[in-house]
């Protein structure tokens, strides 16, 4: 068996910032609300004629020119998404397409805020097998497209954006440490978009319920994510022998500043080596730790050797770790 690391990131954000005092224009919230409860103050949202696939591109780009590879050079382009350019075919496809990644074979993975966690392991292992050499992950959202903007315990939370990486073959042990998947689909309906897929096709009354938007109850989610994060964690770490001591740096999800202090305390990990980007970002669900790990590497804050904990929770419900050596 092989081992795999990465080699490249990107991530591209929209032009347009949406503000908190924005917000207070368009329903009943404040700055001070919004801040205290979540920790977002502005998030990004994709133009009207910009889809997941053009946000997709523009970070894929830069990872792969960040890693020294030609698209060509890939074998498989793994893309975490629920805001796809359209259900069929696969955003990934779109993708490979413009990139002009002639030889890789692509598909979309759905497993929400933690997509691009299981599209690294799943990279991982396509590269431990032998099955592929050079795989490009992503993760993207739009979900400003799926939100109901007149619903304020939702609207205040998301915001659009793509990050990416390039993974390659190494000796094992080099790169990645460790990964760990985790699902629960007995919870699905705390975090879920009801309609607009074959369960609840589009009509006009759904459309009317506004049923085509993200529905959430969120004391649910936090209760089950902080714990589920801690798992995840500790999943990761004793599966590389390794404690929360020997971590340099945890990127979480950006979901909400009172989880992510929360998974801190749990984990007892110094408030220094968690990296946090949500204030800036809002919850861009999947493409979260992609943007915050390629901002941390771009910042010099990660050094060569550190041992990186990326750990994630999402719809479905589902959870994960990827724990690696930073080369």
């Amino acid at each position: 068996m092989r081992g795999s690391r990465i080699i490249g990131t990107g991530r591209y954000c929209p032009e347009r910032v949406l503000t908190n005092f924005d917000l207070e224009k368009m329903v009943e919230t404040t700055d001070e609300w919004i801040v205290s409860r979540s920790g977002v103050r502005e998030r990004r949202i994709a133009a009207p004629e910009e889809a997941a696939s053009d946000l997709a591109l523009a970070a894929s780009r830069l990872a792969l020119e960040s890693a020294g590879c030609a698209p060509e050079e890939l074998d498989g382009i793994i893309l975490g998404t629920v805001t796809g350019d359209m259900m069929f075919p696969a955003t990934s496809c779109l993708v490979q397409d413009r990139l002009g990644a002639k030889k890789a074979a692509a598909f979309d993975l759905n497993a929400a805020c933690s997509g691009f966690i299981f599209g690294v392991a799943t990279a991982h292992a396509f590269i431990s097998s032998g099955r592929m050499d050079k795989v490009l992950v992503i993760g993207v959202e739009v979900l400003s497209k799926i939100t109901n903007w007149k619903d304020r315990s939702t609207c205040v939370l998301f915001g659009d954006g793509a990050g990416a990486a390039v993974l390659e073959a190494c000796e094992p042990g080099e790169g990645i440490l460790a990964t760990y998947m985790k699902s629960d689909g007995s919870l699905a309906e705390l975090l879920h978009l009801p309609a607009g897929g074959s369960r609840k096709p589009a009509t006009a009354e759904t459309i009317a319920r506004g049923d085509h938007f993200i529905k959430m109850k969120g004391d649910g989610v936090f209760k089950y994510a902080v714990r589920a994060m801690e798992d995840a964690a500790l999943h990761a770490l004793a599966e590389a022998n390794l404690t929360v001591d020997d971590v340099d740096v945890l990127v979480p999800h950006q979901a909400n500043i009172r989880i992510i202090d929360a998974v801190q305390a749990r984990l007892k990990i110094p408030a220094h080596k968690v990296v946090v980007n949500l204030d800036r970002f809002g919850n861009t669900s999947s493409a979260t730790i992609p943007m915050a790990f390629d901002e941390t590497v771009r910042s010099g804050r990660v050094k060569k050797g550190d041992v990186v904990l990326l750990v994630a929770f999402g719809g479905g419900l589902t959870w994960g770790a990827v724990l690696f050596r930073y080369v």
